[in-house]
Order: structure tokens, then sequence, then C-alpha cells
């Protein structure tokens, strides 16, 4: 394994995060596939002793069940020092919202719930899961500089944004001596790119890491046509996201596999070893030890320029899916 220093922290992180939406009580969450307690403990283990010491989780997923099992197995497997664990806050809800629950008092809320789940007095990355249109950015930019300076998180993150936004952010906190974001997660992979166009070239200058979620694509970039998962059968989520692109991404996809018989690798490794090319750290999900064993694999492999002008030559521009897409229209409707 192979590591980084994440942005402008002190923290240092494999080159591989493990992404963990797939852990947790599949009865309780609005994933039908995620696995147990005991499959996500063997999980990390492996995760674990092929290097892995970085962890992405968040209170959402799976009612919070993922928290649980994660806090678990790293208080079971690993020295606190030695991982480095992040876990995301969603926005206010329309009940806090109309009870007059604050920006800064939702923070402490829901990280006070999230420490409880992990079973932990603080986490190293705190993550902001998705803009809130509703709270102004005035009190997440306070609440989060409060739970940093209570010794709650490390440092802070940011999740399914515009560039603009994390640079508004991040500038405020600046004039006003808050604690900034280090690093952003976005939706990145090799048929889904658009945070190239501003998010990346602004992580570069600004020296924000870029640790982005969905790396294969929903198992799209991981399986030849055919193939398939109990994922890729039953996450209508993922569907919505890249269905509506799956000829044009196709041709993208048959370019992996083709480089992957080519090199004598899986195509998890040629897919993610392009993405290694471009961020520090990719947030890789495993519901299975060899997809572990596959990640693990790509930080090992280097692609040749022609690999990667090969891989990136066919990619189209693609309309914005997800939370992203909804967030455009919740910023749209704002405009007068």
């Amino acid at each position: 394994m192979k590591y980084v220093r994440l942005g402008k922290s002190e923290l240092t992180v494999s080159r591989i995060c493990m992404g963990c939406m797939g852990f947790g009580d599949a009865a309780t969450g609005q994933h039908s596939w995620t696995v147990d307690e005991e499959q996500t403990r063997r999980i990390i283990r492996r995760g674990l002793e092929l290097g892995i010491n970085f962890f992405d989780t968040a209170i959402v997923y799976q009612n919070g069940s993922s928290e649980r099992y994660v806090g678990k197995a790293l208080r079971d497997f690993a020295k606190r020092d030695e991982v480095v664990l992040a876990t995301k806050f969603t926005p206010r809800t329309q009940a806090e919202i109309d009870a007059r629950v604050s920006g800064q008092k939702h923070i402490e809320n829901y990280l006070d719930q999230s420490l409880q789940n992990l079973g932990l007095d603080h986490v190293d990355l705190y993550i902001y899961h998705m803009w809130d249109y509703h709270t102004p950015m005035e009190e997440i930019m306070e609440g989060l500089d409060a739970v940093v300076k209570a010794g709650k998180a490390r440092y802070i993150g940011i999740s399914n944004c515009f560039a603009w936004q994390l640079a508004k952010a991040n500038f405020y906190a600046r004039e006003h001596g808050l604690t900034e974001f280090i690093s952003v997660q976005g939706h990145y992979n090799l048929i889904a790119r658009e945070e190239e166009r501003e998010m990346a070239p602004f992580c570069r200058d600004q020296n924000i890491a870029m640790t982005p979620y969905s790396a294969l694509a929903g198992g799209r970039l991981s399986k030849r046509p055919g193939e398939t998962s109990k994922r890729l059968q039953e996450d209508s989520y993922a569907k919505f996201k890249y269905d509506a692109t799956a000829e044009a991404d196709g041709k993208i996809i048959a370019r992996v596999a083709e480089l992957a018989e080519k090199r004598g690798v899986s195509m998890t490794e040629v897919s993610l070893a392009w993405l290694l090319t471009k961020v520090a750290s990719p947030v890789v999900g495993a519901t299975k030890g060899t997809h572990v064993e596959g990640a693990a694999k790509a930080v090992e492999l280097e692609l040749t320029q022609d690999e990667i002008d090969y891989l990136e030559e066919l990619y189209v521009p693609h309309a914005l899916v997800g939370v992203m897409a909804q967030n455009g229209k919740q910023k749209a409707g704002n405009v007068v």
C-alpha cells in the first residue's frame, strides 16, 4: 500500500479509502444489498491487513448500523491512532427547521450521535454530506469549527458540492479564522468526469484533497458485459445515475476490459489506477474480500500516458445526476 498526505492536513491516508456504505443491516435502510456485521468485520480486517487505514462511513448509511459495525470492527482490530476515520452528516430535516434547530446545533447533535454509534470520542474527518440550501452557510462553518475546537473532529471535509460553494465556504472560514475544508468527496470516475471542469483545478490550486465516491460506478467499471452482482441488480439509485448514459459509457467500459486483458489484471485495477492518477484517495466500496484485494492491487498498477489517453478518448459530457442534479435544481430555484 502507498500513502499520501490528505491535502493541507496532518493526516496520512492510504491511497485507497474503504467506503462503508455497503456495510449495515439490510433490513433497516435504503439499500437491500448491504452485508451483515460478520461479513463487515471480515472485509475490514482484510483491508487493514492490506494496509488500508482510511475508512469512510455516514450516519445515514443503513440508519446508523454502518457506523456501529465499522466502529466496533476498528476498535477490535486496530489502534485508534493507526486509522483515519471519516463520517458524514446530512442537512437539517424539515422537523428541525420547524423547531428552529440551528445549523450549529444540528451539527453538534449529529456528530454526538455518530460518535455514540462508532463508540469513539472523535473522528478524524467530519464531512458535510451535501450542501444545505435551507441553512445559512455561516451557521454550518461556525458549527463545524466548534466541533473541531471541542476535539470531536480533527478536520472537516465536504461532499456533493459545486466548486463555487467550496470556494465560498473556505474563503469565509479563512476570513473569520474558522476551520477550512481540507477534502472534497464528489462523484468522479472514468465514466463520470464532470469534476474535471472546475472542481479538480480549484482543488489543485488550493491543495484540497479529492476523495471521490462511486470510484467504480457502482461496479460498472469492474465487470464485463453480462457479468452482474447483487448490487448491480438491486441498486436503484446507481441505475438512476448511470442507465441513461449506458450506451456511451459502455464504449469506455469495453476499453477498460480490453486494457485489463492486455495487462493481465482486473478491470477494477485498471479503472482505479486511472483514477489514482487524478486524486488523493478514491472511496472504494466493498461487499467481498476480493473487492478489497482488487482495490489494493490497483495502487501498484502504473498506466502509461498512451493508456490513459486511450481510456479517456471516448468520454462525452454528462448531465449531472443524483445529489448534484438535485442541488443544481435547488440553486436554480433560488434565482430571481
